[in-house]
C-alpha cells in the first residue's frame, strides 16, 4: 500500500474527456440551469413576496399535486410539507406517528439517526433496532406491539437501497398493524415505489428534486393521518414546529406553518414538473438507472475500482460508492477532479473507506456519468506513470 499524500499533481483532464456538467455531489446536488433561469424570470413578482398569498401558495398547491401524480398516490393519500428538512421530520415522527414502541432498520449514518430519536423520545418505549453490515441493508420483522416500521429506502452514506415492502406477516394498519414508515430523502424521485407499501414516504428536496434543503414532504396513506388525529387527540403535548397535525391544516391551504424559503419552492416544483412533462416515475426512474448502469458496469470491467456493495441488487441508483485498489488514493484522484471541475465526488467521510461517492440523482445526465468515468480512468492511468 502507498502512503497517501495531501499534495495532488497538477494533471490536467483533456476537454474532450471532461462532463457537461461536473456537480456530482450527493446533496446538494446539481441544480438544473433551467431551472435557475426560470426562477430568474419569476423573481420579480414571485420573490420577496407573501407566502401567505396566492403568489406562492399556488406554487405549493402545484408541487403538491405535482408529487401527487408523480407518485401515482391512491384517494386518500395527502401530501404534507414542513420547514426544517428530514431531521425535524424525525423529531416530528416521534411526536406524531409513533404511539409507543417502533422498529427501525439501520445499515448507515442516517438511516440510524431515526432510530436514535425515537430512543432518546422519553414519552416512547426502547425501539427495536435490527441491524446489518454497511454495504447491506436487514430486512423488518412483523411483531406484536411495534406500531411503526421506519424502513430507508436508500442509505445515503454507504450507497444501499432497499425494496420498500410490508412486513412479510404483518397486518396492514387497518387490521391493527402498524405503520410502514420510510426515509426516502435520497432516493424519492429517483427509485422505484409502491404507495400501497408504506404509510409515510418522507423526504427533502436537495437530492433528486434538484432544489434546495431546509424542507421536509411526507406522503401520508389515511392511515398515518388518522395516526396523527389519535395520538394528538389523547393530549401528547407537542412542539408547534413538530406538530403533524399543524403542518396538515397548513398544507391542506397550500402553505406551511413557518416561512419556507421561496426559492426553495419554486426550484422543486420545477423538477416535479420537469419529471411530471417527460413522463413521470419512468422519465426520472429511468434516468438514474441508466446512470447506474453506465457507472457499475464500468466499475465491474476496471482493473482498479470495484462496487463497494457486493449485492448487485443492493446497489443504489442514485448514490454510487466506489472503492479503489489499495494502491490507488481515491482522495487524491477526487482532489484532481475537483481541480479539473468535476465536483464532489468525495466518500462519506464516517464510511472511512478508500473509495469515491457519485450521485446518480435524475438531474445528473447519464452521459456526463460516462464522462467521469473516462475521466477517473484517465487520471488512475496519468497518476500511474
Amino acid at each position: 500500500m502507498i502512503p497517501y499524500v495531501t499534495d495532488s499533481p497538477d494533471i490536467r483532464i483533456p476537454d474532450s474527456l471532461l462532463p457537461a456538467d461536473g456537480r456530482f455531489g450527493a446533496g446538494p446536488s446539481k441544480v438544473r440551469p433551467e431551472a435557475v433561469e426560470a426562477l430568474a424570470a419569476a423573481s420579480g413578482t414571485y420573490l420577496g413576496t407573501s407566502h401567505r398569498q396566492k403568489t406562492v401558495k399556488n406554487v405549493v398547491g402545484s408541487l403538491r399535486t405535482g408529487l401527487a401524480s408523480l407518485f401515482s398516490l391512491p384517494d386518500g393519500y395527502e401530501v404534507v410539507l414542513g420547514n426544517g428538512g428530514t431531521t425535524c421530520f424525525w423529531d416530528a415522527a416521534t411526536f406524531g406517528l409513533i404511539e409507543t414502541r417502533s422498529q427501525h432498520l439501520s445499515f448507515g449514518e442516517f438511516s440510524s439517526k431515526f432510530a436514535a430519536a425515537s430512543a432518546a423520545a422519553p414519552h416512547l418505549d426502547e425501539p427495536e433496532i435490527i441491524t446489518s453490515d454497511v454495504g447491506t441493508h436487514p430486512l423488518p420483522v412483523a411483531r406484536d406491539g411495534v406500531d411503526l416500521y421506519a424502513l430507508t429506502h436508500n442509505e445515503t452514506s454507504t450507497g444501499v437501497m432497499m425494496p420498500i415492502l410490508r412486513p412479510e406477516g404483518a397486518a396492514l394498519p387497518a387490521d391493527g398493524g402498524g405503520l410502514v414508515a420510510v426515509d426516502a430523502t435520497s432516493g424519492a424521485g429517483g427509485l422505484h415505489v409502491d404507495p400501497s407499501e408504506f404509510d409515510a414516504y418522507y423526504f427533502a428536496p436537495q437530492k433528486c428534486f434538484g432544489s434546495d434543503g431546509g424542507l421536509w414532504v411526507a406522503l401520508l396513506s389515511p392511515a398515518a393521518v388518522e395516526r396523527i388525529g389519535s395520538i394528538a387527540a389523547t393530549g401528547r403535548w407537542v412542539p408547534a414546529s413538530m406538530d403533524l397535525t399543524i403542518a396538515l391544516d397548513n398544507s391542506r391551504l397550500d402553505q406551511t406553518y413557518n416561512t419556507p424559503a421561496l426559492a426553495t419552492l419554486f426550484l422543486f416544483d420545477d423538477q416535479v414538473r420537469w419529471f411530471n412533462d417527460n413522463g413521470g416515475m419512468e422519465f426520472s426512474t429511468g434516468r438514474s438507472d441508466r446512470s447506474a448502469e453506465i457507472l457499475y458496469t464500468w466499475a465491474d470491467n476496471s482493473d482498479f475500482a470495484t462496487p463497494f456493495v457486493m449485492r448487485e441488487q443492493d446497489r443504489s441508483h442514485v448514490i454510487g460508492t466506489i472503492d479503489f485498489d489499495d494502491t490507488i488514493d481515491a482522495a487524491q484522484v477526487a482532489k484532481i477532479l475537483r481541480a479539473n471541475g468535476i465536483v464532489d465526488t468525495e466518500p462519506y467521510r464516517k464510511l472511512g473507506r478508500n473509495q469515491l461517492r457519485i450521485a446518480m440523482f435524475p438531474a445528473i445526465d447519464p452521459e456526463d456519468v460516462a464522462a467521469l468515468c473516462a475521466c477517473i480512468t484517465h487520471v488512475v492511468g496519468a497518476l500511474g506513470q
